[in-house]
């Protein structure tokens, strides 16, 4: 009877297939070590895109539309203050929390607010939702610029209460262009002059509209018959 052939130990097939677990187990660590990096490289890159987007330029559609609903304006002038949750933001605006998630959901695809943090809470997780940048800016040449600014303020308008501060009004004003642009400079300044409360806790918002613009207004020639 022949006897059966024992294994050999140390074989060539061995040696290959340990040699295979060893390359695969480096290819993993490998790739694990490149997933790393790369999500390093993506929150370096987020975080750098919110400090390059101090004030987000509106330019997209969506934007102007998600912003023009008066609900997404009001929600959007609550997270200036500070990142909230859907159960913080419906409390505030007196709406349900699905109304509220369907315009926050909005607000996100439009890419104006973003998931800024999860935290475990009794009973689940709450999500807290922030603005992607501290404030908005409306480019020059946005051609529905002024009507959404003025549009937006009108919103916000609230009739004035006795003894409280308020001022609106229109003038005219006739100006050569280098004076015009002079105007609009000193303005632009005075816009965007910081104005923080010593007391945020006791302080009123208030709302602070600047327009220069081109006057539909006739010109009369000098009176030659006088």
């Amino acid at each position: 009877m022949a006897e059966d052939q024992a294994p050999v130990h140390g074989s060539d097939a061995d040696e290959d297939e340990r040699h295979g677990d060893r390359h695969r187990r480096d290819e993993r660590r490998g790739d694990d070590s490149r997933r790393d990096e790369q999500d390093h490289d993506d929150q370096d890159h987020d975080d750098q895109d919110r400090d390059e987007q101090d004030r987000l330029v509106l330019r997209a559609p969506e934007q102007f539309k998600a912003l023009g609903h008066p609900v997404r304006h009001r929600m959007v002038n609550v997270l200036r203050q500070r990142p909230a949750t859907l159960r913080q933001l419906a409390d505030v605006l007196g709406m349900s929390k699905g109304t509220v998630g369907y315009h926050v959901r909005v607000l996100r695809e439009a890419g104006l607010v973003r998931l800024a943090e999860t935290r475990r809470v009794r009973g689940g997780t709450e999500q807290y939702f922030a603005l992607v940048s501290r404030g908005f800016e409306v480019p020059e040449d946005a051609l529905v610029g002024p009507e959404f600014l003025i549009n937006a303020a009108l919103g916000e308008m609230l009739p004035a209460r006795p003894g409280e501060p308020t001022h609106t009004e229109l003038r005219h004003l006739w100006l050569t262009e280098a004076e015009a642009h002079a105007l609009q400079g000193r303005l632009t300044a005075m816009a965007e002059e910081p104005h923080a409360a010593t007391d945020r806790a006791s302080a009123t918002p208030y709302g602070l509209l600047v327009s220069l613009f081109r006057a539909d207004v006739p010109s009369l020639p000098p009176d030659d018959e006088g």
